[in-house]
């Protein structure tokens, strides 16, 4: 059985406060981008569960670090008469981007092997593996437009629709570390409601008011997003910024862009993809 997991872009990004467990609670819009991995399950008849990995590279200690293992792990627990499995990731979603991939491998894993078990678990029961798994995971359990809020992890719906806009993805060869993304940054509240915003403002006017609390230590010290950034506006993009904690630039466009400003763009990795 094959599912294919998609990535998602964070629309503003705004660091809220330290939490006494030592994660820190957001806000963020939440939407889902048609750029997928390709998974796929297949129970074993001898032998112990094991992930086979084709793609683009995975950094990862050790099979069983995989989310996709973790998740398996996870619901075994619960259900032990779960098969021993082969898991096959060919991974398109580059890691380490602010795209989800990772946990949008573990939410689809959870909800491959709940229809290919027959488990009948809820969204709700999906959404509570989801979360153990990362802050990440429950948005791609429903994989519909939200707020998020809390670690991120926490979801309301929102109206906010990109339908027939074009968005554009640029990741240079520059990796950031979660480490580094919150180093000096000192968490605040934003003054502007995000999710007001989203919905009532036209996206020209987003980048007055909306920003990633990440970008402001990331881009002094790593010029070349700035740049992306600027060009991406300079070729007409309606609102641009990081996604995530990096390390992907993204551009909302009306329309969608030739491939000579396309190639204005020699990194590793450039999408584009009109939103449906």
């Amino acid at each position: 059985m094959i599912y294919f997991p998609n990535c998602k872009i964070n629309i503003g990004l705004n660091v809220v406060e330290k939490r006494s467990d030592g994660f820190h609670n957001i806000e963020t819009l939440f939407y889902p981008i048609p750029l997928e991995d390709v998974l796929e399950i297949r129970p074993k008849e001898r032998g112990k569960t094991e992930i086979v990995l084709s793609g683009l590279p995975i950094e990862c200690n050790s099979s069983e670090d995989n989310l996709c293992i973790r998740a398996y792990r996870l619901l075994r627990e619960d259900f032990p008469d779960l098969p021993e499995i082969c898991i096959h990731l060919h991974k398109l979603i580059p890691m380490g981007a602010g795209l989800g991939g990772g946990s949008s491998d573990a939410a689809y894993t959870l909800k491959l092997l709940d229809f290919l078990f027959g488990l009948n678990l809820s969204l709700e029961k999906l959404d509570g593996y989801a979360k153990k798994l990362g802050a990440d995971c429950a948005f791609f359990i429903y994989n519909v437009p939200a707020f998020g809020f809390n670690k991120g992890d926490e979801l309301s719906p929102t109206t906010l629709s990109l339908r027939g806009k074009t968005i554009v993805l640029v990741k240079p060869d520059i990796f950031i570390s979660t480490k580094e993304a919150y180093a000096g940054l000192v968490p605040n509240r934003d003054e502007f409601d995000l999710l007001n915003i989203v919905e009532s403002l036209p996206i020209r006017e987003w980048k007055h008011f909306i920003k990633n609390d990440f970008e402001k230590s990331i881009f002094a010290k790593h010029k070349e997003f700035q740049k992306i950034k600027d060009k991406l506006y300079d070729i007409g993009a309606l609102y641009a910024q990081m996604s995530g904690s990096g390390s992907t630039i993204f551009g909302i466009f009306e329309g969608e862009l030739s491939q000579d400003e396309i190639n204005l763009f020699n990194y590793p990795f450039v999408y584009q993809k009109k939103l449906k």
